[in-house]
């Protein structure tokens, strides 16, 4: 077995390991987990890639951002995706004809930019925690912790996340757990804790997503 191989393969345990833990702990989120299970994330090492679209992409709809993201990518074919070096060098005139506003030119830059001067390191990712990976990333214009903590679930794959600033993630826990509001950071914090999801916060989340698309 190959090591990349070997890595998904513990990764997958850990999801099942996860997935009874959040069962066992959590009977109201038992149910989603039967029903939508098993967890589908599955971390990958398109760092740069995976922020420079998650930059272009914000407060778009799913296909306008296709869209930008495709004639962004066309620009440095055949290559499947630029280099940071790639991107400083090219006129923001060409960058926004591609649909990007003046303000994701400038923050596309500034992740390219911050990665070439070796401010950010993609290598050293494995080795950091949650809380170091977050203060690398967000000093970048247009990365917010919202993002920093998609990163961690989607690509890295980090099980404990508690992505509390996401809208999704707060409508689900009020109608799920009976608020009779939209619950704050240190609400969703608390119930976490009371419900039992850590040491697998991104996994409970993945499945109150699921629940959220119900509706």
């Amino acid at each position: 077995m190959s090591k990349t191989n070997e890595k998904l393969t513990i990764f997958q345990e850990s999801l099942r390991a996860a997935e009874r833990h959040l069962s066992k702990r959590d009977p109201l989120l038992r149910p989603f987990i039967k029903r939508h299970g098993p967890c589908r994330l599955r971390p990958h090492t398109r760092h740069f890639e995976t922020l420079v679209d998650a930059i272009i992409s914000q407060q778009l709809s799913t296909k306008a951002a296709e869209t930008i993201v495709g004639r962004f990518k066309a620009i440095y074919a055949p290559a499947r995706f630029p280099k940071p070096a790639h991107i400083l060098t090219t006129p923001d005139e060409t960058l926004r004809a591609t649909g990007m506003s003046g303000a994701k030119v400038a923050f596309v830059k500034d992740l390219a930019a911050k990665t070439e001067e070796g401010a950010i390191k993609f290598s050293r990712l494995a080795r950091l925690s949650d809380e170091e990976i977050i203060e690398m990333l967000v000093p970048v214009k247009g990365i917010g912790v919202w993002t920093v903590h998609m990163f961690l679930i989607f690509s890295l794959g980090r099980m404990d996340v508690l992505p509390v600033g996401d809208l999704g993630i707060r409508r689900a826990i009020e109608r799920l757990y009976g608020f009779d509001h939209t619950p704050n950071a240190a609400e969703i914090e608390q119930l976490a804790e009371e419900r039992g999801w850590r040491p697998f916060c991104s996994i409970a989340s993945w499945f109150l997503w699921r629940s959220w698309e119900e509706k």
